[in-house]
């Protein structure tokens, strides 16, 4: 199954630092990220870059990682997951959709998503103290209509909102934390030693 990482944004609320290139464990973000959905299980990767998309391809080591230019990435997330949709093979029969700014998912939390893929889900998100995050897993018939809810800064929220009674909630609280990374005071607490497990952060999910 593929992943894709989508890696546009600018952060913003992050003095302009593109979310890609922010350090993390002495290394741009985005490696770290793909690090954990390959070890998790994922076969092939994509990611969908817009901020300072070449600075991000000099800089990082992404193997074989499928590179995406999201040159509307300004307009927010779905505008990068449909970008990101559009370039997976039309025999894609899931993909799993990994933000960049979510250090705290791990390895473990990607594999139980393909497993609950494997056990028939055609929707399946990471559940942290049964609260909705992030890894999502979308199955192949509902790939299009992901794309066509695609807008603004809402990624999936339209697709998932759609087909609630759905969607399989695989818990990962137990080894994964659904903290995004947003602000200033979020990247100094991620710097912390230990940092891996920041104090849970209840914001509303924003798939």
């Amino acid at each position: 199954m593929p992943a894709l990482v989508l890696a546009a944004g600018g952060g913003r609320r992050l003095g302009g630092r593109p979310k890609a290139l922010i350090p993390y464990r002495g290394r741009p973000l985005i490696e770290h990220a793909l690090a954990v959905v390959r070890a998790g299980g994922c076969r092939s990767t994509v990611a969908v870059l817009g901020a300072a998309a070449g600075q991000v391809r000099s800089a990082a080591e992404l193997g074989d990682c499928r590179l995406v230019d999201n040159p509307d990435w300004e307009s927010g997330m779905g505008s990068s997951l449909r970008a990101g949709l559009a370039a997976l093979p039309p025999e894609t029969a899931a993909v799993l959709v990994m933000l960049v700014d979510t250090p705290g998912v791990t390895p473990a939390a990607v594999a139980r998503l393909l497993a609950a893929h494997r056990a028939g889900a055609e929707l399946a998100a990471a559940a942290y103290a049964g609260r909705r995050g992030h890894p999502v897993l979308i199955g192949a018939r509902h790939l299009a209509e992901a794309a066509a809810g695609a807008t603004g800064d809402a990624g999936a929220r339209a697709l998932l909102a759609a087909h609630a009674g759905e969607i399989e909630l695989v818990e990962c609280g137990d080894v994964a934390v659904p903290d995004d990374l947003d602000t200033p005071a979020d990247l100094a607490r991620w710097s912390l030693p230990g940092g891996d497990r920041p104090p849970v952060d209840r914001r509303a999910d924003h798939p």
